[in-house]
């Protein structure tokens, strides 16, 4: 059985010191802030990306460099013999594309999963990653499943400010003015590629259960599970932990017999575009 290393990136939410404990390699993605380049976790903490963020600085994501992750996989298969790499989802990023450009130079012993995946459930992949090599599956047994599996989990969001929507072009100036005016909470929805929109609230109370809701439909609906004791819940944030961890209450109720596998801020990359405020509530199905 050959040893395998993971591989993700940091829009997994995976801290460096997660890494540690998890054994894995975290790349750090670069933001672009005011005309310096920063990265997340590195020189780049959670605090000082929304002081930067509210300040209305200049804030755009990029990917590493093709040098930091070719340099990563060869210092890894100097003691490992295969690499499970999970960035985040194709449809999202272009990461995930250039990996697997450079894996085609490895000779099958870098498996890049495209399994369209980011944040916590992302995070998810590469808990499974880890297990499935611990028990003896290779590396491209571990892509097949992740990308098998790739569908089984859902990401809601409510947006709690229309702002940075507008900044980055997701919405008209005149949708967020009118949706500002009458105090919406857009609920929006990440599924495989795509950031889309899934409900209006007019108050964060009602954004909540729209989105308690949409888990127990998918549950029942999608994953066949209505109780979720076979699923993971995950409640993720931008800035506001307090506000989550009484979320955490509201979902452990709902869901008496599913597992709230942890309370995380969502991934810079994705806070970029909502802003602080923001509340997640997903779920990924267990390891079969």
């Amino acid at each position: 059985m050959g040893k395998i290393a993971v591989v993700t990136d940091s829009n997994s939410g995976i801290t460096q010191k997660q890494a540690i404990e998890y054994g894995v390699s975290v790349l750090p993605m670069p933001f672009f802030i005011n005309g310096e380049t920063y990265f997340e976790d590195i020189d780049l903490t959670q605090e000082q990306f929304y002081e930067k963020l509210e300040g209305n600085g200049e804030i755009s994501t990029s990917m590493p460099a093709v040098g930091s992750v070719t340099d990563l996989w060869d210092k890894l298969l100097e003691e490992y013999d295969e690499i499970v790499h999970i960035p985040m989802s194709s449809g999202l990023s272009s990461s995930c594309e250039t990996a697997l450009m450079l894996a085609q130079d490895y000779e099958g012993k870098v498996q890049v999963v495209n399994n369209q995946r980011i944040s916590v459930t992302q995070k998810q992949s590469v808990r499974d990653a880890v297990t499935l090599a611990e028990q003896g599956k290779s590396a491209e047994e571990i892509k097949n499943y992740l990308e098998e599996t790739k569908y089984d989990s859902s990401i809601y969001i409510m947006v709690d400010t229309l702002t940075y929507l507008k900044k980055g072009g997701r919405i008209t100036p005149a949708a967020a003015a009118l949706g500002t005016l009458l105090k919406l909470k857009p609920v929006l929805q990440i599924q495989g590629e795509k950031l889309d929109a899934f409900a209006k609230a007019r108050t964060v109370k009602q954004a909540k259960n729209i989105m308690i809701e949409a888990v127990k439909n998918d549950f029942v609906k999608r994953f066949g599970d209505e109780t979720g004791k076979d699923m993971h819940l995950f409640i993720a944030y931008t800035k506001d932990q307090d506000t989550a961890m009484e979320f955490k209450g509201q979902v452990q109720g709902a869901f008496p017999q599913a597992e709230v596998t942890s309370v995380d801020p969502l991934s810079l990359s994705v806070a970029c575009h909502i802003g602080p405020g923001a509340l997640a509530l997903a779920c990924a199905k267990k390891l079969s």
